[in-house]
């Protein structure tokens, strides 16, 4: 995705794919056709930015995801609008 190292390792994508299922059916469902496209494809960058997004409550992480909100502080790197802007558009 961003020319990092490939995240090879199949248990930690796991554990991130279980992670991201969410209280609200729609973040399930952008999250389910993210993972469906590019869980392969996360390099250790994407897991780190998921894992940041993926902390923040359900419907902070819906404005995200809706781009009723950007993100500022920590969120604000560019590994984790790089990732949110692949969620924008699974």
């Amino acid at each position: 995705m961003d020319g990092s190292p490939h995240q090879s390792d199949p248990l930690r994508r796991a554990r991130l794919r279980w992670r991201a299922r969410r209280g609200l059916l729609e973040n399930d469902l952008i999250f389910e056709r993210f993972f469906s496209r590019y869980e392969h494809d996360l390099s250790d960058a994407d897991v780190g930015a998921l894992t940041r997004l993926l902390e923040l409550s359900d419907n902070d992480l819906m404005d995200l995801l809706l781009s009723r909100k950007e993100p500022e502080g920590d969120l604000a790197d560019p590994d984790t609008q790089r990732v949110l802007e692949l969620l924008r558009t699974a």
